[in-house]
């Protein structure tokens, strides 16, 4: 499991527009780094939303955000256009990065037990360290808890 200090994962994904998308290529800036379930289900469109809302006041603060989930490029457009999502939403099919971030993992619902992306949002440094991690986030409240800790 990564920890605070911990180099962040790289990672070159596509996200909603088809363009390869790295960790690397925002060096010197902070990023926020958000994985989550899945596209159009009500606690990932409220996260998103929330993110969206919160927007610019991270883009007053040169930070970056990017969604991360296991769903499709085209399922990314549709979720982008949908709620006007002004970030980077990547598509990770292959697990690559949600499981490089340990945030795949066995999910119970309604005593169902099954594997899956666990709602973890990671807020990483100008050189690439993990400065924080949040486990299990609340949708409604992870933008307003990032901003907070910035």
């Amino acid at each position: 499991m990564l920890k605070i200090g911990d180099q962040a994962p790289e990672f070159t994904l596509k996200d909603q527009n088809g363009k390869d998308v790295s960790l690397a290529q925002f060096k010197g800036r902070k990023v926020v780094v958000y994985f989550y379930p899945k596209d159009n289900t009500p606690g990932c469109t409220r996260q998103a939303c929330a993110f969206a809302g919160a927007y610019g006041e991270f883009q007053k603060r040169n930070v970056a955000v990017i969604g991360i989930s296991k769903d499709s490029v085209a399922s990314h457009v549709k979720f982008a256009e949908k709620y006007n999502l002004p970030f980077h939403l990547l598509a990770d099919p292959e697990r690559t990065a949600i499981e490089a971030y340990g945030v795949w993992q066995e999910k119970k619902l309604y005593g169902k037990v099954s594997m899956g992306v666990v709602r973890t949002t990671f807020l990483i440094d100008e050189q690439g360290k993990i400065q924080k991690i949040m486990p299990k986030v609340k949708p409604d409240t992870n933008a307003a808890e990032i901003l907070a800790e910035l």
